[in-house]
């Protein structure tokens, strides 16, 4: 790469952080004519013009927790339309990346101003996304665990407290946190936020098995203790115990009707016995009730019951 591209491409990573798509793209472009098949310059010039077009349009939009929520799915349609893991790391990805959530952070700081604010715990959690994706864990941290104050049952808030632990090096208590989210709600985790290598392992390994969508979320669970991931447990209090026995006897009684989805269902049971199977051997519980639920999960599905029970 000449010295000039270089310095073209640097300009233009400048440009695309600071949310100036436009200027990288006219400036791309002009380079493009002196050197037609430079790859670096093409794929730059590709993420420009895409955020060039997706953000004059959100930016015709008045309300400022509309535009936050339109730069987090763009985000996510951008990486769809890239659909690249090997370009995911690039200088190109990573500008891209500062710019859009730096817009989106500031779309949803700009509504703490208005005293009369109705998504007060979403602004919380989406702003401490922000802030995780641009790389301030402990101020994201701040913004997730006020979010999570007002609502502890927040599947997608823990999932992304968990997150950031996991990128803070706090692994001990990301693993507890991804655990709770996903037995609290697996469906509304939103995968395509988590950056750490511990549960974005996790998720491509579930991948590689074939699941997807609402299916793959389901699985990831119980792939978490079958892989080692989900290993720091808590003592459930006895509400709890109650609640989760309650839980299963739903479960159970939902997967016998004839219009029930047992590809969710079942999962979502077998993640349910490991839970109560855990709460048995943590108070030293009688042995048969865990011989009772190892059952359950091998009627369900043979596989999983062979690998927990290596």
């Amino acid at each position: 790469m000449s010295t000039k591209t270089a310095s073209v491409l640097s300009k233009a990573f400048e440009l695309l952080k600071s949310s100036n798509s436009k200027e990288a793209k006219d400036l791309l472009e002009e380079a493009l004519t002196e050197d037609l098949e430079n790859e670096d310059i093409l794929f730059t010039l590709k993420c420009a013009r895409y955020w060039n077009g997706v953000m004059e349009h959100i930016q015709e939009f008045p309300d400022a927790y509309q535009r936050g929520e339109m730069y987090l799915q763009q985000w996510k349609n951008f990486m769809s339309f890239i659909n690249n893991k090997s370009l995911e790391i690039s200088p190109a990805m990573y500008a891209c990346r500062r710019g859009v959530f730096s817009q989106a952070l500031k779309s949803y700081e700009s509504i703490f101003d208005d005293h009369i604010c109705t998504h007060q715990q979403e602004i919380l959690s989406k702003t401490g996304l922000c802030y995780k994706i641009l790389g301030d864990y402990e101020t994201a941290l701040t913004y997730l665990n006020k979010a999570n104050s007002q609502n502890q049952n927040s599947a997608e808030i823990l999932a992304e407290m968990a997150d950031c632990y996991a990128l803070y090096g706090e692994e001990k208590t990301a693993k507890v946190l991804f655990r709770e989210a996903y037995f609290i709600d697996a469906s509304k985790i939103d995968s395509a936020f988590l950056e750490s290598e511990l549960i974005c392992r996790l998720i491509n390994q579930v991948k590689q098995l074939g699941y997807k969508g609402k299916v793959l979320s389901e699985w990831i669970p119980v792939y978490g203790v079958l892989f080692g991931v989900f290993t720091v447990k808590r003592e459930l209090r006895a509400l709890e115990v109650g609640k989760l026995r309650q839980s299963i006897f739903a479960l159970e009684n939902e997967l016998k009707d004839a219009g029930s989805e047992p590809s969710l269902l079942i999962p979502r049971l077998i993640n349910h016995y490991f839970w109560l199977i855990d709460h048995y051997i943590t108070i030293n519980g009688d042995r048969a009730k865990i011989n009772e639920n190892l059952l359950k999960i091998k009627l369900l599905d043979r596989t999983i019951y062979e690998k927990y029970t290596l």
